[in-house]
């Protein structure tokens, strides 16, 4: 029992080591995570002075999500670009920190609809390295196109789309929180307002306000709960993803060789001088094996 223990600790300590080398392979997304976790701590302190939990507690998921990046490369053994683990970092502190903390989804005009169009493009850049790497194992016998990788990382890309509405929506309902968000319009079309119930569509133009149980809500129109919101984000998703599926096919085609944006987004598989779970698992059994030979 005693040795599993000291087993699983050293396992521990080796991922750690791996971890603490990943973090710092690359200077550019080293000084960009160790800036922007700085900045996460300094506004997490503010939150428990200020008894904001949520706040504090969003914090902590931010600094969880930082680590992320690096803890895919040493586990499953790939190499993410610096331009692609910057983008992440960036993505997270901007979404959790900026977006929900600082209030920019309502601050800062189509805050929202930027992340949405970064996420499309990155969940892109996602699914076609999953399959690019899963197309050039060696233990695998299918082989895919340029076109069907492009097509694969799109589709991943609209599904991850298509899920985080579904989350949206659900915690909308379910928890009374307000993530899908109302839009302001000045006109509606629909056929539940037709009294004869024969599926004509009934117009009301020119909306210049609201009232609720006789009172104004002051809003210059009628409020849209949630699905102009929805469509948007999932229409620059698409965007997002067509950018990114388009520049992956031409570099698919041209097996790496022609530079294109995508280049700068695609993990590739670890080599052996920046695999460093297995640098540290190395030197860790030379250390042993040196101390039983020690008299």
């Amino acid at each position: 029992m005693k040795q599993d223990k000291r087993k699983k600790k050293q396992r521990k300590q080796i991922f750690k080591q791996a971890m603490d080398k990943e973090l710092r392979e690359h200077k550019s997304s080293f000084l960009v995570f160790y800036t922007l976790r700085a900045l996460v701590l300094v506004i997490l302190v503010r939150q428990i002075m200020l008894r904001n939990y949520e706040g504090a507690f969003l914090c902590i998921l931010t600094i969880l999500l930082l680590y992320v990046p690096s803890w895919l490369q040493v586990k499953l053994r790939i190499e993410l670009p610096p331009p692609l683990e910057i983008s992440i970092f960036c993505f997270i502190f901007a979404a959790e920190i900026l977006g929900e903390i600082h209030a920019f989804y309502t601050k800062v005009p189509n805050w929202d609809t930027m992340l949405h169009t970064l996420n499309g493009f990155l969940a892109a850049a996602v699914g076609f390295s999953m399959v690019l790497l899963l197309n050039d194992d060696e233990r695998l016998t299918f082989d895919l196109s340029p076109f069907f990788l492009a097509l694969m990382a799109f589709c991943f890309s609209m599904t991850i789309g298509v899920l985080w509405e579904f989350y949206e929506f659900a915690v909308d309902r379910f928890l009374c929180m307000d993530m899908q968000k109302d839009t302001v319009v000045n006109s509606i079309y629909s056929v539940t307002l037709d009294p004869t119930r024969s599926n004509h569509v009934v117009a009301i133009p020119n909306i210049q306000d609201t009232a609720v149980n006789g009172e104004s809500l002051g809003l210059g129109g009628y409020l849209d709960i949630g699905l102009i919101d929805t469509m948007k984000d999932l229409f620059v998703n698409f965007i997002g993803a067509a950018v990114f599926s388009v520049t992956g096919f031409f570099y698919a085609r041209s097996k790496g060789k022609r530079k294109t944006a995508a280049q700068n987004f695609v993990p590739s598989k670890k080599t052996e001088e920046t695999d460093y779970l297995r640098q540290v698992q190395a030197e860790t059994e030379q250390q042993s094996h040196s101390g039983e030979d020690t008299p």
